[in-house]
């Protein structure tokens, strides 16, 4: 087959071999239209690219996350004292990286989802940077200083998570995204997880060698190795469908052509301009930010969470390491639930599920002192809340899909607002309310409330699109998946 322009391609217009034309029609769905995959092409092609994309996705975003960590393992390690910050100045150096965060997370993907772009050589290019940025924390001599590397980091890495959510909606279907967007999403629990037991090991071996701080150290090692990566990264990460290097020809048209089939609405596309502007003028896109800006908004505890369990009254390196279990048993809870959400293709009661565990845990946290239920409060808020955010992510991909610029836009508007709770979440952990954090915690159980109500009703609102659709047009055989 020859790999056509994707420019010039109309999606609904690709023809793959007709057996498995043939097979896909022959196939009843369910109530979405979505189907198993029965062909062996196509289940050949989904673990070559399970292979090729998921791992080194899942390297980069546990770097990621890993470096824009690193700030509160370093606050342990006499960040503060070492650079004169006093007050609230250690919330302020949080939250300013997410202002650079969110300027640039959708002209990034508006650029990624151009026909001709390279998105392998652009998000290489970007983690290198982020790479040195982060590394030059280690010689900040100042609060201003700090400030000043934190913005320039959110800038740097604001281009990766909404464009690997974007390269993984292009090559999976619905009934598959949720559980590749679970496993990408684990690399940031993990990395938490991780960020904790890393630090502990640099801040006994490496603390005042050759004069320099121990978190200092972090800093340094951290961004040499997420350059390495960043250079390995060039020559794995995919491009788009039809121009994916390590692809057959067969293998591209076959990987276009079954997302086009899986599309509700599928229309040409106009081009990145065009895109943004149709997701912004979709309503559906607004109830869907607000519902992953209150589920973000519920995970503020991120930045704050080996402070919260210092609470618990153990010492520096025992707090560390008691911060790796509660994100190790979310990282698993994240994996099974976007399983489970793609294995039964529904959002609701997962979404749903993993917020009342999570308002279980809050309540608990702020409720108590003692030391055993306050420990396990943190296994339920933190499983709870990172369990659905590859829900609600497949969700867009779902519903805001017709184009690949509008599903490009819509990714990382939905991220760029929800991430806007991290600037104002760090306000929610003032020192002087701890240990309870009742403030915070009380905020967090209504932010999870709210989360809850939004996937109601954007249930009920699609199922009352998808009762139109089966109205005004007898052909169509895809709907809305909720």
């Amino acid at each position: 087959m020859t790999v056509q322009d994707p420019e010039k391609t109309r999606p609904m217009e690709v023809e793959v071999a007709s057996h498995h034309d043939s097979q896909t029609s022959e196939r009843k769905g369910d109530y979405s239209g979505a189907v198993a995959k029965t062909d062996e092409a196509e289940i050949a092609l989904v673990r070559k690219l399970d292979r090729r994309i998921l791992p080194i996705l899942w390297a980069m975003y546990f770097l990621n996350y890993l470096d824009r960590n690193a700030i509160a393992q370093a606050r342990l390690n006499d960040l503060e004292k070492d650079l004169h910050m006093k007050g609230n100045q250690f919330n302020v150096a949080v939250s300013i990286l997410f202002v650079g965060y969110l300027l640039m997370q959708v002209p990034s993907n508006m650029i990624m989802s151009k026909a001709h772009f390279k998105p392998s050589y652009y998000m290489a290019a970007c983690m290198a940077v982020w790479a040195i940025v982060s590394a030059c924390t280690a010689v900040v001599r100042n609060y201003h200083g700090l400030l000043l590397v934190r913005l320039f980091l959110g800038v740097t890495e604001a281009p990766y998570y909404p464009g690997a959510m974007y390269l993984l909606s292009l090559f999976y279907t619905r009934k598959e995204i949720a559980t590749r967007l679970s496993i990408l999403y684990s690399a940031n629990i993990i990395a938490t997880a991780m960020s904790g037991l890393v630090a502990a090991a640099t801040f006994a071996s490496l603390d005042n060698v050759h004069g320099l701080a121990g978190w200092r150290w972090l800093f340094i090692i951290e961004g040499a190795v997420t350059f390495g990566v960043a250079i390995i990264s060039m020559f794995l990460l995919p491009d788009h469908p039809l121009t994916t290097r390590w692809l057959s020809p067969e293998e591209r048209e076959l990987s276009h052509a079954r997302i086009a089939k899986d599309t509700v609405g599928l229309q040409s596309n106009k081009g990145a301009r065009a895109g943004f502007m149709q997701a912004v003028r979709d309503p559906r896109l607004w109830l869907l930010t607000f519902m992953q800006n209150c589920h973000l908004s519920a995970t503020g505890f991120n930045s704050f969470f080996p402070t919260v369990v210092k609470t618990l009254g153990f010492s520096k390196t025992m707090t560390l390491v008691l911060t790796c279990p509660p994100y190790l048993v979310s990282a698993l809870a994240c994996v099974v639930t976007g399983m489970s959400s793609g294995k039964f293709n529904e959002r609701t009661w997962h979404i749903t599920a993993g917020m009342l565990v999570a308002m279980t845990g809050f309540i608990t946290a702020s409720c108590t002192l003692n030391t055993a239920a306050r420990y396990v409060s943190c296994f339920l808020f933190a499983s709870g809340t990172y369990a659905v955010n590859a829900v609600i992510l497949g969700w867009v991909t779902a519903t805001l899909g017709q184009t690949s610029e509008k599903k490009a836009a819509s990714l990382s508007i939905v991220n760029m607002f929800g991430n806007a709770s991290f600037i104002y979440t760090p306000y929610l952990y003032p020192s002087s309310n701890g240990p309870r954090y009742l403030i915070a915690m009380s905020a967090n159980t209504a932010f999870s409330f709210t989360t809850i109500v939004c996937a109601w009703a954007l249930r009920l609102w699609l199922m009352r699109t998808n009762a139109k659709i089966q109205k005004t047009d007898g052909v169509s055989k895809v709907f809305y998946a909720y």
